[in-house]
């Protein structure tokens, strides 16, 4: 059930995220999303923060992951990419990690 306190949870968790905190990715990737919608929404929060940060950057953060943890970031990943508007032409993007992030799919591969 998404709340009032919950949301602000998920702010405080993304913020984190982009100030580059290993721990706040962890928790981004566990957070509850509801399942349908809610992940493909938060797939594409990350893949956003990928793009603010930087994928050197990004790909700092998730060394610190489990193989378990890597997966589920690849599947958030997959899809931000595939149903979010990354490049903001008003059309889901329909595409993949290793097109956009090719570095980062190596990274989450290993």
């Amino acid at each position: 059930m998404q709340t009032f306190s919950t949301n602000r949870e998920l702010c405080s968790i993304i913020k984190r995220t982009l100030n580059k905190d290993p721990h706040a990715l962890v928790e981004l990737n566990n957070y509850w999303c509801g399942g349908g919608a809610g992940c493909y929404d938060l797939g594409f929060v990350v893949t956003q923060i990928i793009y603010k940060v930087g994928e050197k950057e990004f790909i700092n953060l998730v060394q610190g992951l489990s193989k378990k943890e890597k997966q589920g970031l690849l599947s958030l990943i997959g899809a931000g990419l595939e149903y979010g508007d990354n490049n903001h032409d008003g059309k889901m993007d329909d595409t993949t990690i290793e097109v956009a992030f090719p570095s980062l799919n190596k990274a989450l591969n290993e």
